[in-house]
């Protein structure tokens, strides 16, 4: 074939891909059919390029030509999937996820009394009581668990493989106490009441020999934010039981999927908490800074992750993006 019969073979093609090219520059976005269509062209012309600086390697307006077409087409496609990426990123976490939470708050707060309330009556029954202390375990166990072994814990591993560590053990935590919810609420709430009394027989231990300070100081740091998080994940686990428990006019397993469906989006997003948590316990609690500075970077990630979604709440709230009112997350 010369190269005057390649060319009227394939210009309508060419054409083509020139237009959508253009109209994918001024227009915001594309119908997925144009989408379609523009990267089976963009795939088509890219193959007579090839061909074209093989068998037309000296006739250089045509292969220029195409050359262009294909690295503007390459261009508006792959910067436009970014965007889409960026954008669907976006609106997960200033919409989706914010109003999924806002939906949950009912259950936010049987999780928290579920957890925090164990953890402040073992603290405080260890701190005041030396039958519960002695209880706990041998006294040489007991004294080097508090003189040693707790701080050592999150200082005897490279950060940052203590961080990928401790980012797998919480997604593993966070996702059983999401899935467990399945079995009628149970071992949900069975694993926060759970949680949150190892944490208090810890606080308890320290407490009772007057170290309270450095019990605080080695779990506020990174514990707001991830503790806060396996509460949100116990609640998302805690509707979903609470679906198949009373499910109103649905069947029950029509409910089940609805509920699994929309939290799934609460513990999407709790991966990005407990990725955060995970990178302040590996590179901040286990650091011989001060007190004050460790707490306080813990204190600046927990408020900008919840702060934020506070923030996106009331502005959808404001903007009337989603009805907030309504007890159910975004779809």
């Amino acid at each position: 074939m010369d190269i005057d019969a390649f060319v009227a073979a394939h210009q309508g093609a060419w054409w083509r891909l020139q237009q959508l090219t253009q109209q994918a520059r001024s227009l915001p976005r594309m119908s997925p059919d144009e989408l379609d269509e523009m990267v089976h062209l963009y795939q088509r012309v890219g193959a007579n390029l090839a061909t074209a600086r093989v068998e037309y390697a000296t006739d250089t307006t045509v292969v220029n030509r195409l050359t262009l077409l294909v690295a503007d087409a390459h261009g508006m496609l792959y910067g436009q999937r970014d965007v889409e990426v960026r954008r669907t990123v976006r609106q997960f976490l200033t919409v989706t996820f914010p109003a999924a939470i806002y939906a949950l708050r009912r259950y936010i707060a049987v999780a928290a009394v579920l957890t925090f309330l164990p953890w402040a009556v073992m603290q405080i029954w260890l701190a005041i009581s030396p039958e519960a202390f002695d209880a706990v375990g041998p006294e040489a166990a007991t004294a080097q668990y508090i003189d040693q072994d707790f701080e050592e814990y999150y200082s005897n591993q490279p950060s940052q493989n203590f961080a990928t560590q401790v980012f797998l053990n919480n997604i593993r935590v966070g996702f059983l106490a999401f899935a467990a919810g399945i079995l009628l609420c149970v071992v949900t709430a069975a694993l926060l009441v759970w949680n949150g009394a190892n944490v208090g027989v810890a606080g308890g231990l320290f407490t009772s020999v007057g170290q309270g300070d450095k019990f605080w100081g080695l779990i506020l740091p990174h514990g707001m934010l991830e503790l806060s998080a396996v509460v949100v994940a116990g609640a998302a686990g805690l509707r979903i039981g609470w679906a198949i428990i009373d499910p109103g006019d649905r069947p029950r397993f029509n409910a089940l999927v609805d509920e699994a469906r929309r939290m799934g989006a609460v513990l999407v997003g709790l991966v990005l908490a407990f990725m955060l948590a995970a990178m302040v316990e590996g590179f901040v609690t286990g650091r011989p800074w001060s007190t004050s500075v460790r707490i306080g970077i813990g204190a600046a990630v927990f408020l900008g992750f919840w702060g934020s979604t506070i923030v996106a709440i009331r502005r959808i709230h404001r903007e009337r993006r989603t009805d907030l009112t309504a007890d159910a997350p975004l779809a």
